[in-house]
């Protein structure tokens, strides 16, 4: 399914015909970060999800067709003049966009909830008490305003709001909002789960030259580059992200010796890693894991970290669980 962000875009309406949407998405890399394109025709529909680096999943559908993943985005990229879409463009965070990538896999669960029936606070709190993974998409009145919340294992973790995410605003306010506007307005709610067997986006089948799945590499980098957003926008800028992470990784290095610096085996920059090194896949994510752990708790970052992996360890919960793995 497709779901759309209930902020503004940052631009709309563009017509695909006239579109290089892979200089279209590259631009957008650089301008807002992280985020989503969405496609929609009379007869097709579709979004692919990006961040600064790379494309994280996409879907497409039509009548004949209901595609999820890479494929989908080679569908978009290889599209000529069969569909007219319309596209618009939404930025979306960093700590929240991998949670959106998985999305597409949700399936609606409850339909149709009205607030004659059953009020909004209320259905939260069943939906923690269920676990739920996934997220209730809220519509306020006649439409014009609305919410969705997501949550992971029965946990708020997110949400997005028709009225913006005020800086000003914390999130519980804004959810507190949310749930006002449907008691005195009265609203609709759909309630969508992502099935464990479908949370993760599927991978090309790759593999680097040390022989790791691309997946791992690329789990890792996701992982860095959160905790490196969230390092920036926390510390003086005196402090550079990149010579701590190496301090740390030389003082892992006794334990992890493919951190250490002087080897060369395994270096990130530019929220890429390169690895020449040999040994198991466990110990790799092990390594790099704790060194960022440890990190965050010298500084003070540990639970704000948590918060914004909280996508990220859903979106790679079944690799996580077989390499054994716990943040």
């Amino acid at each position: 399914m497709v779901v759309v962000p209930k902020e503004k875009p940052v631009m709309q309406n563009l017509n695909m015909y006239y579109i290089d949407l892979r200089k279209l998405i590259e631009h957008f890399q650089g301008e807002i970060g992280s985020g989503g394109i969405f496609f929609k025709s009379s007869n097709a529909e579709g979004v692919i999800f990006f961040d600064k680096d790379e494309y994280l999943n996409g879907y497409f559908r039509d009548k004949d067709n209901d595609i999820l993943g890479y494929e989908a985005i080679d569908r978009f990229m290889e599209e000529e003049s069969e569909y007219n879409f319309s596209i618009d463009v939404y930025r979306i965070p960093q700590e929240e966009v991998y949670f959106w990538s998985s999305l597409p896999s949700a399936d609606k669960i409850y339909k149709d909830l009205s607030t004659e029936f059953t009020d909004l606070e209320g259905l939260i709190k069943k939906m923690g008490s269920e676990k739920l993974t996934g997220f209730i998409d809220i519509s306020i009145g006649n439409g014009d305003e609305g919410g969705l919340i997501f949550m992971s294992n029965g946990e708020i973790i997110g949400g997005s709001f028709s009225w913006g995410k005020e800086e000003s605003l914390p999130f519980k306010r804004n959810l507190e909002i949310l749930i006002n506007k449907s008691k005195d307005s009265g609203g609709v709610f759909q309630v969508s789960k992502i099935p464990l067997k479908k949370n993760q986006v599927s991978d090309k089948p790759l593999k680097t030259g040390t022989g790791f799945s691309i997946n791992v590499i690329r789990m890792l980098e996701e992982f860095l580059g959160i905790f490196e957003t969230l390092f920036a926008s926390k510390q003086d800028k005196q402090v550079d992200f990149n010579k701590a992470l190496r301090k740390k990784f030389v003082e892992n290095a006794e334990k992890y010796t493919f951190l250490d610096p002087f080897a060369a085996e395994f270096e990130y920059a530019n929220r890429t890693i390169s690895f020449t090194g040999e040994t198991e896949e466990k110990d790799l994510v092990n390594g790099v894991v704790e060194s960022v752990v440890e990190l965050a708790e010298e500084f003070s970052l540990l639970p704000e970290l948590k918060n914004y992996l909280s996508s990220w360890i859903k979106k790679y919960e079944a690799r996580l669980s077989d390499l054994g793995i716990r943040i």
